[in-house]
């Protein structure tokens, strides 16, 4: 049988998704949490709980005990009985709210090239893997800044130099947008607080760096709604309109994108409520001078740095 210390640890599921998972009513869920002490979920600042996939095994296992004819009270006492003798170190690990994760075998960037290896080849079940591998010893911000973010980059310098067509990296660019965006579902959107906007600039379409930096805000505990590629300025405008954002930030990767963008800031600024505007993306990291001119909060160069400005703009609900 695997180990349920094994699985990872990360707390990134929501009560909702634990739900459809495993079958188990939250009414029951929580019932057990506070009865028997069976779980012990993250909660966020937003009220929200998080569970981990190991959480989600521990909730297998326990009713694959009830379908044989345990009652819950027995499980649990088998569970207690076993941690009490050491049995199932993985198991008291499971419970832990800060529990350590796996000594990674290797180092994060060394499953960079593992990624772009399953990338180039399309091999999605064996993509999966390394995602599913990766969360037993890293953070997400880890797994973002270190493994994802140096295979996209290997990927283009494997198109630059002629080794592989463009299709190959757009179909692992879907892949990751995918992974991405099924992160964002998972995560709770608390709808206290300030919301962010965030999106991509006009004639903009690289997506991945600000999907990992929504999943990370998210994650975080902030308000947070990701309005995807190509975003035209009335349109930013005209919806900031509507649902009034504390704060819009737009990724910049090239010249024109940063000219449409040029007035964005004091046209945000006159809306009311008075939102902030920042933007990230490599065309502003590479032009300090341009930032000083352009207006605005540069959130940084690196997904790091991005939410500790955010949070020092914002405070977390």
């Amino acid at each position: 049988m695997t180990s349920i210390g094994s699985y990872s640890a990360e707390p990134v599921f929501t009560i909702k998704s634990v739900q459809t998972r495993t079958n188990i009513k939250p009414v029951t869920l929580r019932a057990w949490e506070r009865r028997y002490d069976l779980l012990a979920p993250v909660r966020m600042p937003n009220g929200y709980r998080l569970y981990s996939e190991r959480d989600i095994q521990l909730l297998f296992r326990v009713q694959r005990k009830l379908d044989s004819g345990m009652s819950i009270s027995q499980v649990v006492q088998q569970f207690k009985q076993a941690r009490q003798n050491d049995t199932w170190p993985e198991t008291i690990q499971s419970i832990a709210s800060e529990a350590p994760r796996l000594k990674a075998p290797r180092p994060a960037r060394d499953y960079a090239e593992i990624m772009f290896g399953a990338l180039v080849s399309s091999n999605e079940q064996r993509a999966n893997a390394i995602f599913e591998d990766s969360q037993k010893y890293f953070d997400l911000l880890t797994i973002f800044q270190e493994i994802i973010t140096p295979a996209v980059a290997l990927l283009e310098e494997a198109w630059y130099r002629g080794e592989i067509r463009i299709a190959t990296v757009h179909a692992a660019s879907t892949y990751l947008k995918g992974k991405l965006l099924a992160l964002m579902q998972i995560m709770p959107m608390s709808k206290e607080g300030a919301l962010i906007l965030v999106g991509c600039g006009p004639e903009e379409t690289h997506e991945l760096n600000l999907l990992m930096f929504a999943v990370l805000l998210r994650q975080a505990g902030y308000f947070v709604e990701y309005l995807g590629p190509d975003l035209p300025t009335d349109d930013v405008i005209d919806y900031s309109t509507s649902v009034r954002p504390k704060l819009v930030i737009l990724s910049i990767t090239n010249e024109n994108t940063a000219y449409l963008l040029k007035d964005f800031a004091q046209a945000l600024g006159s809306l009311r409520g008075r939102p902030k505007f920042g933007y990230t993306g490599q065309y502003m990291q590479d032009n300090e001078t341009l930032r000083a001119q352009f207006g605005g909060i540069y959130i940084g160069p690196t997904l790091e740095e991005g939410i500790k400005t955010v949070k020092q703009l914002i405070a977390v609900p």
